[in-house]
């Protein structure tokens, strides 16, 4: 009998696959680096433009390059007539990660040298998977909202335009400025699932693009981009915050989760919610609504509170925490959280995609293929007989 002692699923925690210089995730000092640079300190000088450029050419630019660089962004921001199409015939209640994992790929159709060979195609298609992302995502709101699209403002940067195209006015600086904040912060995190996934789609020498809308298939799951979105639907179902206590007591009493409060790395709180808390109390005074940011910060401190009481151990904010109120006072949807995710973190998956097939694998890229411990059947000893179908 073929006897195989099962292996625990722990989801490969703590299992180092392949070597990076692109980002260090260090937990228990709550420290988040892009190739050497602290997040704190891209947060608060680094453009996402400027951040884009650091993960995909492994260096800050000079001023001339990102000038360049914003350029060749821009120029990639108009889409194919026939992908604006293709949104307008989808279902309005199309969920949108689904509509921007199936429209991604259209992409490829501006790019006449995907899928060759060399670095130099592949930053192209990088940079033009960065714009059209967010140029899909801002379109598909406005279409299931009975709206035509908005042109891009090349007048405009990044986080600005994707927010004009949104909602067809230009955001104020402010606005503007802790959304591109955002882009920043959520850009890259190292071997998460859906970076994971791009790398192994990448280490089968597919092109990026079946790389990137892999990607977003993997942070579509509730377990990994939606996270955000939990969170708001749990500031709605508190509501005020003399009901904050009852909310976590209950919550607690069954086992349950606080959304947004404890991370699988961090053993502090996230650096980046660090950086989002004051943007988001400053974004709820502009939108003249303090009542998300309210619930958030008493929800956090309270939460904690009784994780220590009732557990006996810390609980620490993640990235999602503060992210969904700073989001919601934008005015924008909840179910566009994630897609606003993948829009930031695909200049981290195309960093990571061009790692795995050129810069870290020598001679040629190495083909993920894990093992599985095969625990037998239910045949009983050695292998299954073939039974007929009528004597089964």
């Amino acid at each position: 009998m073929n006897e195989c002692t099962p292996v625990l699923n722990t989801g490969l925690r703590g299992i180092e696959v392949a070597s990076s210089k692109i980002c260090d995730v260090r937990g228990k000092e709550g420290k988040l680096i892009y190739r050497g640079y602290l997040i704190e300190g891209l947060a608060e000088k680094a453009s996402f433009e400027e951040t884009c450029f650091l993960l995909l050419y492994e260096r800050l630019p000079q001023a001339q390059e990102l000038k360049d660089f914003d350029l060749s962004l821009k120029a990639k921001r108009r889409v194919p007539d026939n992908l604006f199409a293709f949104l307008t015939s989808l279902p309005l209640d199309t969920n949108p990660m689904d509509v921007l994992q199936m429209a991604t790929p259209l992409l490829i159709q501006t790019d006449a040298n995907a899928g060759k060979e060399g670095m130099e195609n592949t930053l192209y298609s990088a940079e033009n998977l960065i714009a059209g992302l967010s140029t899909i995502t801002a379109a598909w709101d406005r279409i299931r909202n009975n709206l035509e699209p908005i042109e891009p403002d090349n007048s405009l940067n990044h986080a600005a335009n994707f927010l004009y195209m949104l909602n067809g006015e230009k955001p104020d600086k402010e606005t503007s400025h802790f959304f591109d904040v955002s882009l920043v912060l959520h850009a890259e995190h190292s071997f998460n699932a859906s970076t994971f996934t791009a790398r192994q789609v990448a280490s089968t020498k597919a092109h990026i693009y079946a790389s990137i809308s892999a990607a977003i298939g993997s942070l579509s799951g509730a377990l990994h981009g939606g996270a955000n979105v939990r969170v708001m639907k749990m500031l709605k179902e508190i509501k005020s915050v003399d009901k904050i206590d009852g909310y976590i007591n209950d919550i607690l009493d069954k086992g349950g989760l606080i959304m947004g409060l404890g991370h699988a790395v961090y053993q502090t709180d996230d650096p980046r919610a660090i950086i989002l808390d004051p943007m988001c109390k400053r974004m709820g005074e502009l939108s003249g609504d303090t009542i998300w940011y309210e619930l958030t910060k008493e929800l956090e401190i309270r939460g904690k509170k009784a994780f220590m009481e009732r557990k006996q151990r810390e609980i620490f904010c993640n990235v999602d925490f503060y992210s969904a109120s700073l989001f919601y006072a934008m005015g924008i949807a909840t179910d566009l959280f994630s897609p606003l995710f993948a829009i930031s973190r695909v200049s981290g998956w195309a960093a990571h995609v061009i790692e795995e097939q050129f810069a870290m694998a020598a001679p040629k890229p190495s083909l993920y293929r894990p093992g599985a411990a095969y625990v037998g059947d239910y045949c009983g000893p050695d292998e299954c007989t073939y039974t007929e179908i009528d004597e089964r």
